[in-house]
């Protein structure tokens, strides 16, 4: 396992989208995609033992499409489905590189009640923070959660917190996750961005 070094961390290629439709062919096993990683899920929304519905989403800190899908679509879905637990939203993480490592690792290093506001930063701000002196940038963002720089680069050489992150990337790959954002509802695969509509058409049925 490769410590991440503040000086090196260097931005990689982003992701392409995917096209929409869900993925065919593919057999897998519901149990397990909904059981929590070591790590633990990051959820919002209903319980997981009350949800009728639950979108997961796998993404990577430095995908534009996974920004583009929080700025376009996932607000709205929050406000009319997550916030009013009518349906489980779960985010996973699956780096696509160091830069994207490093920042889940900030994170999940944070505490639990910055964890989704730091996601936000970070796709907010995607432009800005990946590009230059990533480590640096990186700090920025990690200032607001409380973060000295001791525990900012003690967090990018734990070892140990990248390895369970890198878990959860390695799990979505069984389930047939090859790009981002790409999500499950229910168990049903859909890849790429996708609008409001798009899940509105499909969640309100589930719901009925």
């Amino acid at each position: 396992m490769m410590i991440l070094n503040r000086r090196k961390l260097m931005i990689g290629s982003a992701a392409a989208g995917l096209a929409f439709g869900a993925l065919p062919g593919f057999a897998l096993d519901i149990d397990e995609l909904n059981k929590e990683p070591e790590l633990g899920d990051m959820a919002l929304g209903a319980d997981a033992a009350s949800a009728k519905v639950t979108l997961i989403e796998y993404a990577s800190a430095t995908c534009p499409h996974c920004a583009a899908f929080h700025a376009e679509t996932y607000g709205k879905l929050k406000a009319d489905y997550i916030d009013s637990k009518k349906i489980r939203f779960v985010f996973r993480e699956f780096p696509l590189n160091d830069a994207a490592l490093a920042a889940f690792m900030i994170a999940r290093a944070a505490p639990k009640d910055a964890y989704f506001p730091l996601i936000d930063v970070y796709f907010k701000t995607l432009q800005t923070w990946a590009t230059g002196n990533v480590a640096e940038n990186l700090f920025n963002i990690a200032k607001q959660a409380g973060f000295t720089k001791e525990k900012f680069d003690a967090t990018l050489k734990d070892q140990a917190l990248a390895k369970k992150i890198l878990a959860i990337k390695a799990d979505g790959e069984k389930f047939g996750v090859n790009g981002t954002p790409e999500f499950f509802l229910n168990g049903e695969n859909y890849q790429g961005e996708r609008t409001f509509e798009d899940f509105k058409k499909v969640i309100d049925p589930l719901l009925a």
